[in-house]
């Protein structure tokens, strides 16, 4: 997604006009529908500002809509998905499958690990007797 498109999308996805946004930015309608139509390029100062309008940093801004996930594993290992940006479903299911065989792998060492602790206990207990 190019950075004109993302900022379309995004000024359309809170129902705000081009009126509105050339408004939050100070600048007149047409100088911000050439910057929305990929007409012209914003210079560092303006994606600041466009960034700050929609309240988010210019990585972010730049970064919208590009194919990633972002999981958070909590101490419970529950996978909660906290964001899901444009991708394939396609790709979106492999990456899916790649965290599941992660956490199957974590698994399976902890319960080897649990293994080991209890084959120690019971050596340490041997050779308390």
């Amino acid at each position: 997604m190019k950075f004109h498109e993302k900022i379309r999308f995004m000024r359309q996805s809170k129902n705000w006009s081009q009126e509105d946004m050339a408004d939050k930015l100070g600048m007149s309608v047409a100088g911000y529908a050439k910057i929305e139509q990929g007409r012209t390029d914003a210079n560092f100062s303006k994606l600041e500002q466009i960034a700050s309008v929609f309240e988010l940093d210019v990585v972010e801004l730049l970064s919208f809509g590009e194919k990633n996930v972002i999981c958070l594993i909590g101490d419970n290992s529950v996978i909660s998905m906290s964001q899901i940006m444009m991708g394939s479903s396609k790709e979106l299911t492999f990456e899916m499958q790649k965290l599941q065989l992660s956490l199957e792998h974590k698994e399976a060492m902890l319960a080897q690990k649990d293994k080991e602790i209890e084959g120690l206990k019971e050596l340490i207990a041997l050779l308390k007797t």
